[in-house]
């Protein structure tokens, strides 16, 4: 690994020539889990300070591109997943990705939907509908919490099927919905301390949120909610103009 003497003069300051550095230690030069240089070292090696190198490497953490063992040092952090923003089940997301997907199921109820669920599934105030709970895993780590709700009337055996596997391609081939369509906000937000124990993150840490719609034709089948690792998940997405 060559080392690079940073300079005091011009108008870029010396954390950002460091963080330049550092990034392209992360993204070209180590892998996922390497630690990082020691602050001595970085200090040594380029000819700065102290309070020089723990500002790189804090904007390093800040982006995502560092990650900090208290004790141990500053290593690579894991890359995020990039998904397209597209019409798919977490399965076929992942698996496009080149990633195992998994799934824990943390509970299956059937109860009373709140009144913007029920009014989403066209349900009356007095229908049941099935409320399910997931952790979504892509190669054994925890990317994602999935709270859905289905129409009791619409899928009444719906608490006999497996829900370790693609939910979606079960509506489609055991009770005749396909997905042909979803709306979806997506948003970002603090992990709650219950989210952040079941994602394996500190709480308070960002996370993305989506809420989705998703139809089979007019009839809405799931209204679910989903809380993201933002260190670990991206969206991508292509804009035109028209």
């Amino acid at each position: 690994m060559t080392t690079r003497q940073i300079v005091g003069k011009g108008m870029v300051p010396k954390h950002a020539q460091l963080r330049a550095i550092l990034v392209d230690m992360c993204t070209n030069q180590l892998s996922p889990g390497d630690a990082l240089p020691s602050e001595r070292q970085l200090c040594l090696d380029h000819g700065v300070s102290r309070v020089t190198v723990r500002e790189a490497l804090g904007q390093l953490v800040a982006d995502g591109l560092a990650v900090r063992v208290h004790g141990r040092g500053t290593f690579v952090a894991e890359r995020a997943h990039r998904s397209e923003l597209r019409l798919a089940s977490f399965h076929e997301d992942m698996r496009r990705l080149g990633l195992e997907p998994g799934t824990v199921v943390l509970s299956i109820d059937q109860d009373a939907p709140s009144p913007a669920t029920a009014a989403v599934l066209q349900m009356t105030e007095k229908q049941q509908a099935w409320h399910v709970r997931r952790l979504r895993l892509a190669d054994g780590t925890p990317i994602s919490i999935d709270d859905a709700w289905y129409s009791a009337d619409l899928l009444p055996e719906l608490d006999s099927v497996d829900f370790t596997v693609s939910i979606y391609e079960t509506l489609a081939t055991r009770f005749g919905y396909p997905i042909d369509r979803a709306e979806q906000t997506v948003g970002a937000g603090p992990a709650s301390s219950e989210t952040a124990a079941l994602l394996g993150i500190r709480t308070g840490a960002a996370v993305m949120t989506f809420d989705r719609i998703a139809y089979s034709g007019d009839q809405a089948i799931e209204h679910a909610y989903s809380w993201f690792r933002a260190d670990r998940y991206q969206l991508h997405m292509t804009l035109a103009d028209r």
